[in-house]
């Protein structure tokens, strides 16, 4: 199986390896120190604290591992070369909406980071898609599932 490559900004790679550090330390060391005071309960085949720590155990353990994969596979965007004359990952665009004659502005991050209530929004998601590869000046249509919309980009920072 092709392994995944994710595209993350420095930031956004940062923060993963940050969560990763967490979960590794400071969690495993939390759900272990519950699975000893579980155990201190005595009978395991009745003792729903101890079945609740291996649970959040085996969560955690997955997500670890998730982290360790997007982190080794990752294509990270060295934000300081971005060229932008262009829309791509780690760059701001600012965005007319042409129906509502209303100016919206969005950041482009890898999926992983998307926070779309915050203006970061995933390369991969309809809006990201569209927009990677635009120019400034372009007139842009897309589609999402509330219909379609129309925009120009008036603005592409960093």
């Amino acid at each position: 199986m092709a392994k995944e490559q994710k595209t993350l900004t420095v930031e956004g790679f940062r923060k993963l390896e940050e969560r990763l550090e967490y979960l590794k330390t400071t969690k495993r060391t939390e759900i272990a120190d519950n699975i000893r005071l579980a155990r201190s309960y005595g009978d395991l085949s009745e003792n729903s604290e101890y079945d609740e720590a291996k649970n959040e155990q085996g969560i955690v353990e997955q997500e670890i591992l998730e982290l360790e994969e997007t982190l080794k596979n990752a294509k990270v965007v060295d934000e300081s070369n971005l060229n932008m004359d262009y829309v791509s990952v780690g760059l701001a665009v600012r965005l007319l909406n042409m129906e509502e004659n209303r100016e919206i502005e969005y950041r482009i991050v890898g999926s992983s980071e998307s926070n779309p209530s915050q203006g970061m929004i995933s390369d991969e998601s309809p809006i990201g898609k569209n927009l990677i590869g635009k120019r400034l000046n372009d007139l842009v249509e897309i589609v999402i599932p509330k219909g379609t919309y129309h925009f120009k980009i008036i603005g592409i920072s960093k």
